[in-house]
């Protein structure tokens, strides 16, 4: 029988590159995301949109319906051709058509009278995308311009989460210190609407991981102000224009959040 000293000593020790694999197997585990929150800040439609040919021809459907209904219904409904009932009701079915008629020009009388305000804004006209009152039939949301590793990048308004801090105190704070204390803005809730697992750098080996909650929030008054030492520009922009500013994989991470009107 081999003694036990014999049966240690065959024992392979372990080489260095499997020890180094091993420390950095435990500590790709153990690390910690960075969480982040991101505001996705919006200015809600302040006009009607421009209904369309099939809307305008619905409206005017319904409207014909409407007064159809509400005509009287002729209680004498049968009688005999020429009878004094007869003459009767012709003579009120015209009295209601000219009614409707009066009524048709009345309105069109009161809409050439009233001077309509324009639907297109001067900053529309001037492709301003700083001013809140472009685009007043659409959503407006508010992309920040960085720099990131030397390349300039649009993206929410974001900021990095103390230790032991709640994730939507973390969100007002963090809007307060990347756009100035210049707006009146309401977080919708306390949960947020989305995340997204931004990808890591080559550099780092995808050993650290970044993590973004979004939380919505609406502009109410004011403008933003943004901390030139954080930020380049700012920019409000409806969906598709913010699909043209930003990179593809932040662009599926956040499409699905923003409204499509």
């Amino acid at each position: 029988m081999f003694s036990r000293t014999v049966l240690s000593s065959c024992k392979r020790a372990p080489q260095a590159h499997e020890v180094a694999q091993v420390d950095a197997a435990l500590s790709k585990k153990t690390a910690r995301p960075k969480v982040h929150t991101g505001i996705i800040l919006n200015r809600s439609p302040i006009i009607t949109r421009t209904p369309t040919a099939f809307e305008k021809a619905y409206y005017a459907y319904q409207t014909r319906i409407h007064r159809a209904l509400h005509n009287p219904f002729p209680y004498d409904f049968y009688f005999k051709q020429g009878s004094p009932l007869e003459s009767r009701f012709n003579i009120e079915e015209r009295r209601r058509e000219r009614k409707a008629e009066a009524e048709k020009l009345a309105e069109a009388t009161m809409r050439d009278e009233e001077e309509a305000m324009p639907r297109v804004h001067e900053a529309d006209i001037n492709s301003d995308f700083k001013n809140l009152n472009r685009r007043g039939q659409r959503n407006l949301y508010l992309l920040l311009q960085k720099q990131e590793n030397g390349t300039a990048v649009w993206k929410f308004p974001q900021g990095i989460v103390d230790r032991g801090e709640l994730l939507h105190h973390a969100a007002t704070r963090g809007l307060e210190v990347e756009c100035g204390n210049n707006m009146d803005t309401w977080i919708v809730s306390r949960n947020p609407i989305g995340v997204f697992h931004p990808p890591s750098p080559a550099s780092t080996g995808g050993a650290e991981e970044d993590v973004v909650f979004f939380y919505k929030a609406h502009i109410m008054a004011g403008q933003v102000r943004p901390n030139r030492t954080h930020t380049q520009d700012f920019a409000w922009l409806t969906k598709g224009e913010i699909k043209t500013r930003v990179d593809e994989d932040y662009w599926l991470g956040i499409k699905d959040i923003l409204s499509d009107f």
